[in-house]
C-alpha cells in the first residue's frame, strides 16, 4: 500500500509514536508483475499448522459470507472467523528483508533510481497509438539519446536557446534561414552537438535548400519559452511590467503578444493592478472533473476565452469546448459578458 507523508505523518500521531525515534530505513514491499494481478487482490492468510497440511496435500479451502455478515473460512470439516490484522509477519518470508536490529548495525544508503525509457518500452506501457506517442514526445520537447528518451531541464533547454539566439544575431543571420552545420560547428565547443540539432527542432522547422540543411525558428515558440523563463521565478506578476520586461528579453525583431501564452499563463484583469501568473495546463488534473474543480478553485468565473486553453486538450473527437462548459459548468450574465461557475461546491 502507498501512502503519502501526510498519511504516514498522521498514522504516526494516531499510534503516538515519535517520528525521530524510527529508522532511516524502511522494506517498500510490492507484487512483481508475474502475479497475475494488482496488489489489492492479495491479502496475507496466517493457517494453524493443520491447515496448512490440508492445502499442501491439494485440499480447498472457501471464504464464505453474505456482504453484510462476517466472512468465515471453511475446511472439509471445520468452520474459522476470519480476522484482520496489522502484521510485520512478512518479514518472516520476504527474502533479503533485514529485522530492526539488523538496520541498526548498517550504515544507512540513500539511492536515487533514475527511469529511462525505450520507445518500445513506451509503446508496451502507454495506452495509445504510435503515432499519438510520438506526436506527444514531440510536444514535451523529449529527446532520444543512445535509445532512451529523455526530457531535457527547462533551464538548460534555455541554455541552448540562448546559445543559438545570440549565434543568430551575431552572424545577422535570418531566423527563418539558420544553417544546421554552421550552428554544429560554432556552438560545438560550448554544448554536445545532438543537444544543439534537437534544440533547433523544439524551436524551428527543418527544411532543405540547395543541399543545405536550415530551420525555420519559431517566433512564438521562442517567446512563449521566454515568458515561462520569466514567470517561473515569480509567484505573480504586474502585467504591465512583464509585458515590458517580456519584450526586452526577446530577440529583436520577435514581437510578443498574450495569444502566445495560452494555456500556460493566466492573467488577472480584476485585480488592481492587472497581474499575471504562470499556469500550465500539463500541470493540471487529466480527469474532466477534477480539472474543472482545479480551475474553478483557482477562478470562480471564468470567460470561455480564458478557460478554453486549459479544456481543449480534454475534448474527445465528438466533443467541443461548449459542450464540455455544459456539462460540467453553469453560464451567467456578468457586466454584459457570460461567464461560467462550478456546478458544484468547490471546498
Amino acid at each position: 500500500m502507498r501512502r503519502t507523508r501526510e498519511e504516514v505523518d498522521a498514522t504516526l500521531q494516531i499510534a503516538k509514536l515519535n517520528a525521530a525515534e524510527l529508522l532511516p530505513a524502511v522494506h517498500c514491499l510490492g507484487f512483481g508483475p508475474g502475479a497475475g494481478a494488482a496488489a489489492g487482490d492479495f491479502c496475507l492468510l496466517e493457517l494453524e499448522p493443520s491447515l496448512c497440511q490440508q492445502l499442501e496435500a491439494g485440499h480447498s479451502l472457501v471464504i464464505r459470507g453474505d456482504k453484510d455478515e462476517q466472512a468465515v473460512l471453511c475446511s472439509k470439516d471445520k468452520t474459522y472467523d476470519l480476522k484482520i490484522a496489522d502484521t510485520s509477519n512478512m518479514l518472516l518470508f520476504i527474502p533479503g528483508c533485514k529485522t530492526p536490529d539488523q538496520l541498526k548495525t548498517e550504515e544507512t544508503h540513500c539511492n536515487i533510481i533514475h527511469t529511462e525509457y525505450t520507445t518500445e518500452d513506451l509503446l508496451d506501457q502507454i495506452q495509445a497509438s504510435e503515432e499519438e506517442i510520438m506526436a506527444q514526445l514531440q510536444v514535451l520537447n523529449a529527446c532520444e539519446i543512445e535509445g532512451y528518451w529523455r526530457i531535457l531541464d527547462f533551464d538548460y533547454e534555455m541554455k541552448l536557446l540562448n546559445h543559438i539566439t545570440q549565434l543568430v544575431d551575431s552572424e545577422s543571420w535570418s531566423f527563418g534561414k539558420v544553417p544546421l552545420n554552421t550552428c554544429l560547428q560554432e556552438l560545438g565547443p560550448l554544448e554536445p552537438e545532438e543537444m544543439i540539432e534537437h534544440c533547433l527542432k523544439c524551436y524551428g522547422k527543418r527544411y532543405v535548400e540547395e543541399g543545405e540543411v536550415y530551420f525555420e525558428l519559431s517566433a512564438d515558440k521562442i517567446c512563449r519559452a521566454t515568458a515561462q523563463m520569466l514567470l517561473q521565478n515569480a509567484v505573480k506578476f504586474n502585467l504591465a511590467e512583464f509585458e515590458e520586461v517580456w519584450q526586452q528579453s526577446v530577440p529583436e525583431g520577435m514581437i510578443t503578444t498574450l495569444d502566445q501564452l495560452k494555456g500556460l499563463a493566466l492573467v488577472d484583469r480584476q485585480s488592481r493592478p492587472e497581474i499575471i501568473f504562470l499556469l500550465k495546463v500539463d500541470d493540471l488534473p487529466e480527469d474532466n472533473q477534477e480539472r474543472f474543480n482545479s480551475l474553478f478553485s483557482l477562478r470562480e468565473k471564468w470567460t470561455e476565452e480564458d478557460i478554453a486553453p486549459y479544456i481543449q486538450d480534454l475534448c474527445g473527437e465528438k466533443q467541443t469546448i461548449g459542450t464540455l462548459l455544459t456539462k460540467y459548468s453553469r453560464s451567467s450574465i456578468q457586466n454584459g459578458v457570460k461567464v461560467y461557475n462550478s456546478r458544484r461546491p468547490i471546498s
